[in-house]
């Protein structure tokens, strides 16, 4: 089964490169080559020794092109080689890591089990895991034998520990999410935007967050048919200029860019985002978040509107994101499939929205201490 493993890791590599002469994310993966769940816990070690060397390895160009936006400690930064037994022995016997940490759900194997044969420690940080993971299937001695070469894990839920638990590991504790400390830090850093501020003109506004065509195809109507009236930010996930024009194409009246904002004269309650780095902000200056992803399975940060107490709402595949989950349990958090489910969640929202608002920033700050308790325990 390893042999299958590497085997599976070395098709990846043709087929992306293959894809690379068509898709630019995948040309971005090449290139490379040529949220950091773990600032949090990063910021803390090296707070408490500076002379901590951090070697930061991203897979997918997202993380590897957008770390620099944020303040981090990190001392160098590169792509992770493709993960064969041959790139894994001549990466670690480059660096000499003393200590390794997987983040959430990476797990090299052949990294892994590299590190093993050379005594390196190695961590999980905010791991979480799944009953249909092949980690737990019985029938398959390989995969869990990956995570059994771990010395601890610190996951998210007791959900994945009763799974580590369950093909015979014991060395986790349930520390919870590292990323509920990063957007409190975040938020305690957070600058004001005086273009937001003079398009609000002391409004609040609905913040459309990373969002893909599904939810603009909710969101754009009931502006158009005057159903929403607020003052509206629409933060696309992709801003190339065909989907920018494409949503102010979808728009009965004009819309402004923030990149053209000050020079604009034309009024609008709508403000298109078409700049990288400005989303998080403009949380602070709203009220209620509709959060791009959860159409696709890939639910963005829903932590990031929630710390500045907006209730969000978000479609309807979010299986993997138990924050999600949570997030409904608690009142704060609204899963929906059509324009009329969203008018409703938007409504009831508006309705208790003093209550939701405080609510939202309950339930972040129930769930901050993560980063504190892995410390602790590495401390050990």
């Amino acid at each position: 089964m390893h042999y299958f493993y590497t085997f599976s890791i070395y098709c990846y590599n043709i087929l992306i490169h293959f894809a690379s002469f068509f898709n630019p994310k995948a040309k971005a993966w090449i290139k490379g080559r040529k949220g950091y769940q773990s600032l949090p816990v990063m910021n803390i070690l090296k707070k408490k020794d500076p002379s901590i060397y951090f070697l930061i390895t991203f897979f997918s160009p997202s993380g590897f092109l957008h770390y620099h936006k944020r303040k981090n400690p990190c001392d160098f930064v590169c792509y992770l080689p493709l993960d064969t037994p041959s790139n894994a022995k001549k990466f670690l016997a480059k660096i000499h890591p003393q200590k390794i940490f997987f983040v959430k759900y990476e797990f090299w194997a052949n990294y892994i089990f590299e590190a093993k044969k050379n005594d390196i420690k190695i961590y999980s940080i905010s791991s979480i895991f799944r009953p249909n993971q092949l980690y737990f299937k019985k029938s398959i001695s390989f995969f869990p034998s990956i995570l059994k070469q771990f010395d601890y894990f610190f996951v998210q839920n007791q959900q994945s520990a009763s799974l580590l638990k369950s093909i015979g590991i014991s060395n986790y504790i349930i520390s919870g999410d590292t990323r509920f400390d990063r957007v409190i830090e975040n938020k305690n850093l957070m600058q004001s935007n005086p273009t937001l501020e003079k398009f609000l003109n002391n409004e609040k506004a609905l913040i459309i967050g990373s969002s893909w065509p599904e939810e603009e195809k909710i969101i754009i109507p009931l502006i158009n048919q005057h159903k929403i009236t607020c003052k509206i930010i629409i933060a696309p996930h992709s801003i190339d200029e065909n989907h920018l024009a494409q949503i102010e194409k979808s728009f009965h009246s004009p819309i402004i860019r923030y990149s053209n904002f000050l020079s604009n004269t034309t009024s609008s309650n709508v403000l298109l985002l078409d700049t990288i780095g400005h989303l998080a902000c403009a949380y602070n200056y709203g009220e209620i978040a509709f959060i791009g992803g959860g159409f696709s399975g890939n639910l963005h940060n829903i932590l990031e509107p929630a710390v500045f107490g907006l209730p969000v709402i978000f479609g309807p595949k979010h299986s993997r994101f138990p924050e999600a989950q949570d997030f409904i349990e608690n009142g704060i958090g609204f899963s929906i499939e059509t324009s009329d489910q969203f008018l409703e969640s938007y409504q009831l929202i508006k309705n208790n929205l003093n209550h939701l608002i405080l609510k939202s920033k309950a339930v972040v700050s129930n769930n901050q201490g993560a980063s504190q308790k892995i410390i602790q325990n590495l401390l050990k």
